[in-house]
């Protein structure tokens, strides 16, 4: 099966700017781009059955979606390589079959049916940290272009597929990686252990440093910097989403609850993040990715 990117469509502001995002990305990847759009009839068609010869209002509806995005694609970029499709089913329940086939899926942060103050809907939600992959949530409104991808790095193996994806992102754009790790003292830390500071500290660094080094040794053109320090971990994530064009981070970290898919961090970052964020899950049993040699 042809590699490609799925970018899921109906119409909205930020659908056209998620679908930017994946045509671009798309070209960079050299693979080729699945233009969705989910027919939900629940909420709209419930006692309308179409015709055989006649297609629904929803149908004509969706191919006219599909129609216009595709267009919108090529003219942004003629060598990008199209295809769409009209799917019957809610807009998780279709993206989420989606991805099983894409090497990325990316989704607008909220559609026609979003609240005109929320942020962040229902469907991206959904899909973050639920899907295996990668999935990018994308604003509207963002245009600048500040060449840096920032990623979040913490000390479990949920990391590590969002290191992957980053690493490969800043490849992919020749451009540099920055390595977020906020760290916080343990909730049983007491005072009078304040010499153990820089012990504490120092391991901190050690353990990012372990966590990059294996990703820096199969991508050794990407320049990376890391930026380790005590604070909390979304405020700073959110700040240094301001001047990057790519915030990756994986699906839930440390403290996370076994059975709780997205975390509490990626879901802040998700909802206030400044601009596309990536949610990264692995697509293996395990999220461990390569390491450094030892020898």
């Amino acid at each position: 099966m042809t590699e490609s990117i799925a970018v899921g469509t109906d119409g909205s502001a930020a659908a056209t700017a998620a679908l930017e995002w994946a045509v671009d990305d798309a070209v960079r990847r050299g693979v080729s781009l699945r233009i969705v759009h989910a027919m939900d009839r629940w909420p709209h068609d419930l006692v309308e059955f179409p015709a055989p010869a006649r297609p629904g209002r929803l149908a004509c509806f969706g191919e006219q979606v599909l129609t216009e995005a595709a267009k919108a694609a090529t003219e942004r970029r003629p060598d990008v390589r199209v295809t769409t499709e009209l799917i019957e089913g809610t807009p998780s329940d279709v993206l989420c079959g989606q991805a099983e086939t894409a090497i990325e899926l990316v989704v607008g942060n909220r559609g026609l049916g979003g609240f005109a103050g929320s942020l962040l809907g229902s469907v991206p939600v959904r899909l973050a940290g639920h899907v295996r992959g990668a999935v990018v949530v994308v604003r509207q409104g963002r245009a600048e272009a500040y060449g840096e991808v920032v990623v979040g790095v913490d000390g479990s193996a949920e990391c590590e597929p969002a290191l992957g994806f980053a690493f490969e992102q800043a490849a992919l754009r020749g451009c540099g990686l920055r390595a977020v790790y906020a760290w916080q003292m343990p909730h049983a830390f007491s005072p009078e252990a304040a010499e153990d500071t820089e012990e504490i500290r120092y391991a901190q660094r050690r353990m990012a440093e372990e966590r990059l080094a294996g990703w820096q040794e199969r991508f050794p053109a990407v320049e990376v910097v890391s930026e380790v320090t005590r604070a909390r971990p979304v405020p700073t994530l959110l700040a240094a989403s301001a001047r990057a064009d790519l915030l990756v981070v994986g699906s839930r970290g440390l403290g996370a609850v076994g059975s709780v898919l997205l975390g509490s961090v990626s879901r802040e970052v998700l909802h206030h993040a400044r601009g596309p964020v990536a949610v990264v899950r692995s697509t293996r049993s395990t999220g461990r990715g390569p390491r450094a040699s030892s020898g």
